[in-house]
């Protein structure tokens, strides 16, 4: 069996520039980074502006278990699916990062045969977007640093520094250090610490700003500290927005890239799904709304997360109106869900499937409270018996959803086809009636007991005293009309990851709040949220390689 980069070696790509005529843009409305990879330049944009909208596809899934769930590879093989039905469609994606590709996983950038190319350049380097927005972060913080040494003319409290560096790399002895040792001439000594670049703020702002004016305002007001008497300090009192923003020029611009089957596709910016909002650019999503008439996007991690932010923060701030969501489920998963050691998920267990199912029920009420239309994706694994999916199709057909099954990692497109209809049938026979879940007018506890309630199905919240205070002070501050990202494990719907399934009688705790004034949220962080994530005993660096002709091998 060929591995995933392997497969994507195999690929007869096209030149860069037939993939954008076949979106209606010449040479002249692209950047080119080689012969197989663009930018889309800002003053195209600005012309595609007074275009119809297309339909906008959302996939996310259930809670994700170490079984695997297959969302971006589901969202390329759909999009490959429609295009085999003769629809204009194209696929909205997140960057992978350097950190989780050499430290857990090897890449990301869907798998099998429904995969975006050229995969080993975009799980690299790409066009340095990744690169771009570590050193625009990390010249705020020298310059934060910098504002100490000289004088300390903002007042700044040492102490109350909360704009942390950040590297692309998953490296734990980082997590917390001690910077400017070694006498006056290297500074004011303080506690620092690093974070993943995808958890940086710059991320989460790229993936919102609608230009790099938006982009400039949004810089600015960054916090990057509080004063000795408890006032903020923002980028724009250190005078770095402008700097920063000339770093993140051409960042700013969505990146131009195909499938296997030669489907257009943008790659464009991603945070954490549990930190920020984790989905990929406006910019990328509202340009591909105005070339084809199908676009199909993803949301970062189960639906309770990524589908949640993705419409409460991303739709909310670009005016998106979601069409229909796929919500993207395996077998394997349910059974885990339902109590299944994953060393046993190749014995057909119905018990386990109907148990485990209870947790793609929560997912396709929860799609359903925004209004919009849901389709599951059961994404098929060798090991599934037909009983078994036969149970999974009954059940969601039961609760009003269209179901399909996937077979998209072992045959691209085709094995998309059936989601595709699925889709294609909601979209012409189920009108989106979407909404946001609040309003962000209300206090910022029940903004946050309204998520709880109604997406994790928490009884309520409690709150640390030190979270209450942060409240407080948030909402003394002006900024209590925001909206919020709640950061919490990923494998539960609740906060605990050990409670699989549908857990019921629960309270989420939330033990701290933090500000994102550029990005134009609050987080509120219930449980341990990793920001900058450790490597395992056996790295995925230690299975990449390259040979002397320059082939790479390893990076899935």
């Amino acid at each position: 069996m060929l591995t995933d980069i392997e497969i994507a070696q195999q690929a007869k790509m096209k030149p860069i520039a037939e993939i954008a005529d076949g979106l209606g843009l010449t040479g002249d409305d692209i950047e080119f980074y080689g012969k197989y990879k663009a930018k889309i330049s800002m003053e195209t944009i600005k012309k595609l502006q007074d275009r119809p909208d297309g339909k906008l596809v959302l996939v996310t899934a259930i809670n994700p278990t170490p079984a695997g769930e297959g969302k971006t590879t589901t969202s390329v093989g759909l999009t490959d699916g429609l295009r085999k039905l003769g629809k204009n469609a194209m696929v909205c994606l997140r960057e992978p990062s350097l950190g989780p590709s050499f430290g857990v996983k090897g890449g990301a950038a869907g798998g099998g045969y429904a995969q975006v190319v050229p995969m080993d350049e975009i799980n690299l380097h790409f066009t340095g977007d990744l690169h771009a927005i570590t050193y625009a972060h990390n010249l705020l913080a020298a310059m934060v640093d910098n504002s100490l040494k000289q004088g300390n003319p903002l007042n700044l409290d040492p102490t109350r520094i909360v704009f942390r560096r950040v590297i692309d790399l998953s490296d734990r002895a980082l997590r917390d250090t001690v910077i400017g040792l070694g006498g006056v001439a290297n500074g004011v000594p303080r506690q620092d610490g690093f974070d993943i670049t995808v958890a940086s703020e710059i991320m989460a702002i790229l993936c919102l700003a609608s230009d790099l004016m938006d982009m400039k305002k949004r810089f600015s007001q960054i916090i990057v500290g509080y004063t000795y008497d408890k006032k903020p300090v923002t980028a724009g009192d250190l005078e770095a927005q402008g700097a920063m923003t000339l770093l993140m020029k051409d960042a700013i611009k969505p990146n131009l890239v195909q499938t296997l089957e030669n489907t257009p596709a943008f790659i464009h910016g991603g945070p954490f799904a549990n930190i920020a909002h984790g989905c990929n650019s406006v910019t990328a999503t509202k340009t591909a709304l105005k070339l084809a008439d199908i676009v199909v996007t993803e949301a970062g991690f189960g639906a309770d997360l990524g589908a949640e932010k993705f419409f409460d923060l991303k739709c909310r701030f670009a005016g998106l109106k979601p069409d229909a969501v796929v919500i993207v489920a395996t077998v394997r998963a349910l059974k885990m869900h339902g109590g299944v050691l994953k060393a046993d998920l190749g014995t057909e267990n119905l018990a386990a499937v109907e148990a485990g199912f209870h947790n793609l029920e929560k997912h396709i009420e929860n799609v359903k409270k925004f209004g919009v239309p849901a389709v599951v994706a059961v994404n098929r694994f060798p090991t599934d018996t037909e009983a078994e999916l036969n149970l999974v199709i009954e059940m969601a057909k039961g609760l009003g959803a269209e179901v399909a099954l996937s077979e998209v990692w072992a045959k691209g497109g085709e094995g998309g086809v059936e989601i595709a209809e699925k889709v294609l049938a909601t979209l012409e026979s189920r009108k989106s009636d979407f909404h946001v879940l609040y309003d962000t007018e209300q206090p910022i506890k029940n903004k946050l007991a309204t998520i709880a309630r109604e997406i994790y199905g928490a009884n309520g919240v409690n709150y640390t005293s030190e979270a209450s205070k942060m409240i407080a002070q948030y909402e003394d501050m002006g900024y209590g009309n925001l909206p919020i990202c709640v950061a919490k494990t990923q494998y539960s719907l609740s906060d605990d990851p050990t409670k699989l399934g549908r857990p019921e009688n629960f309270d989420i705790t939330v033990r701290e709040v933090r500000l994102s004034a550029g990005a134009g949220f609050l987080v509120a962080i219930s449980g341990s949220v990793m920001t900058m994530p450790g490597l395992p005993k056996r790295p995925a660096a230690c299975n990449i390689d390259i040979d002397e002709n320059g082939t790479i091998v390893g990076l899935f």
